[in-house]
């Protein structure tokens, strides 16, 4: 990492400050010259008895902040165009204190640090700019892809937020918030599985959702306690704009009150379709793997699949786990689907079977031993969803097997994995309430984690708020920069302090630098 005694200067007088000491930005090398709207990427400079070669800008975070004991300065690095950037070793060799730095080739194009840096981080991303950054070999591969997704997004009409920090392959919400829709059907699977559909109150086609995709349900469970948000992945995939979800008995509250108390007819509160869990286009075989009630985003994947042309013509593996034959829901609906394929695969393991079961392939539990000696493609997609243990164990096991991350799409029912860079992991704990006195404004509920708590000024913002109930989260800058702890807001409104550098898609929160305005409900 290189930093500039020029921006040293810069920043002692701007901060007011003085008796910066070299190393202060963090950098491997403090340099005089070299700033950072002249150098450009892959150029390359020898100093002393080593070369080197320019691959990126410095990737903001946290840890600056802490080091200039001013949490701001991850966004201040990139707004006054001074981040520092990183050299690649071509040749190791000595280097000394007083070296010279000679430039002895330059990179094409001329893509300086200042121009990359604002290309990712600052709002506008202008196409071509992006294309003529990409042309650059010596870009590292972090920033190609980053690039690469926002130059892909703006081919599109309307860019969905910044794709090269919180990658999207769907638009903004159909709507806001809840729209009250009503239940059409409801229909069993299994001993334990209700499907409820749900169409507008006027019959007006509902927007189709992509599937995969999920719906908030604000569920009234008792007139005493503020209303239930749950999230329940799509299970069907209909032109006709109906949404069918599908709910396994359980030990929580929103599916007792599904199963018991929900009649046809009734009205439910409902969000737009959410979720980033999708095929990917092409024509690469695709293999849905799911166990017991994960078995309802693929089964809306294999639904859309058979109802396209270009889908039915791709190599299918239908791939499902559950304990027995009163546990399997869809049996005789996937049948039919995988009918309409001219290549397609099943296999149905069962854990527990009864003896007079009939429709699986194997006893046991699903596993990639299984698949393999199948003959399931290296080269496939992969989609699963299903509990939190079967997912880590089968995205282990695909990794061990060669498959690039890539091709490994999978959903959780619950929060999602943490992402807490430098800091050390700890035991993990159920979400809870702030401890202390309960803070007096609004209501914050964090679906996926089940858990709702009145906001409390204490915590600057909802990040730290999160943290103090113990939710997973994700960060990496803190300061509305890297898009790290973008998360779903499904409704509500907040207010940003600071504004971030780049806005977040629409539908969507930066946890890091906001509050809650209203009561809200976020896909934590």
């Amino acid at each position: 990492m290189v930093y500039q005694l020029d921006s040293y200067r810069y920043w002692e007088k701007f901060l007011q400050r003085s008796g910066l000491e070299y190393g202060q930005f963090g950098e491997n090398f403090t340099v005089d010259g070299l700033a950072d709207n002249e150098v450009c990427i892959g150029d390359h400079y020898r100093i002393g008895g080593a070369l080197f070669e320019v691959t990126q800008p410095r990737v903001t975070c946290y840890r600056v902040g802490i080091r200039m004991n001013d949490p701001q300065m991850p966004s201040l690095l990139v707004s006054h165009k001074r981040p520092g950037f990183y050299f690649r070793v071509l040749e190791e060799g000595e280097v000394g204190a007083g070296d010279e730095i000679v430039r002895v080739a330059e990179g094409p194009e001329r893509v300086s640090i200042e121009e990359i840096d604002g290309l990712l981080y600052l709002p506008g991303h202008p196409l071509e700019s992006l294309r003529r950054a990409l042309r650059v070999p010596a870009l590292s591969f972090g920033w190609k892809q980053s690039l690469e997704a926002l130059a892909e997004a703006g081919k599109q009409q309307e860019p969905y937020g910044n794709a090269g920090l919180a990658p999207s392959s769907t638009p903004a919400p159909a709507w806001s918030g809840f729209r009250p829709l009503r239940v059409a059907n409801i229909q069993r699977e299994s001993v334990d599985v209700l499907s409820f559909v749900f169409e507008s109150e006027d019959h007006s086609p509902l927007l189709s959702a992509i599937p995969g995709q999920f719906l908030a349900l604000r569920l009234p469970v008792d007139s005493h306690t503020a209303p239930l948000v749950r999230n329940y992945s799509i299970s069907n995939f209909e032109d006709v704009g109906r949404y069918r979800i599908s709910v396994k008995r359980a030990a929580g509250s929103g599916s007792h009150y599904l199963h018991d108390q929900v009649k046809s007819g009734d009205i439910i509160h409902v969000s737009a379709p959410r979720g980033e869990f999708a095929v990917a286009p092409g024509a690469n075989p695709v293999v849905l793997i799911s166990a017991g009630i994960g078995v309802t985003p693929v089964l809306a994947m294999l639904h859309s699949l058979a109802a396209s042309q270009s889908g039915k013509t791709r190599e299918v593996w239908w791939c499902y786990g559950t304990r027995n034959g009163e546990e399997h829901p869809f049996a005789s609906e996937v049948k039919g689907l995988l009918e309409g394929f001219s290549r397609s695969h099943s296999f149905v393991a069962y854990s527990r079977p009864a003896d007079d079961d009939r429709g699986y392939d194997a006893s046991g539990h699903l596993n990639l031993s299984a698949l393999q000696r199948l003959g399931i493609p290296e080269e496939a997609d992969f989609y699963l969803c299903g509990p939190a243990a079967f997912l880590a164990d089968f995205i282990a096991d695909l990794n061990t097997w060669g498959v690039p991350g890539t091709r490994i799409h999978s959903e959780t029912f619950g929060a999602g994995a943490a992402l807490t860079p430098g800091i050390a992991s700890k035991p993990s704990l159920s979400p809870h309430p702030p401890k202390g006195s309960a803070g007096i404004g609004p209501l914050v509920s964090f679906t996926r984690s089940s858990l709702v708590a009145p906001w409390d000024s204490r915590y600057g913002n909802l990040l730290e708020f999160a943290e103090a109930c113990d939710v997973p989260v994700r960060w990496s800058c803190r300061v509305g920069v890297c898009h790290t702890c973008e998360s779903g807001l499904i409704d509500g409104k907040v207010r940003y302090i600071p504004e971030p550098l780049d806005q977040p898609a629409s539908g969507d929160v930066l946890i890091c630098c906001s509050s809650p305005l209203t009561a809200i409900e976020l896909d934590l």
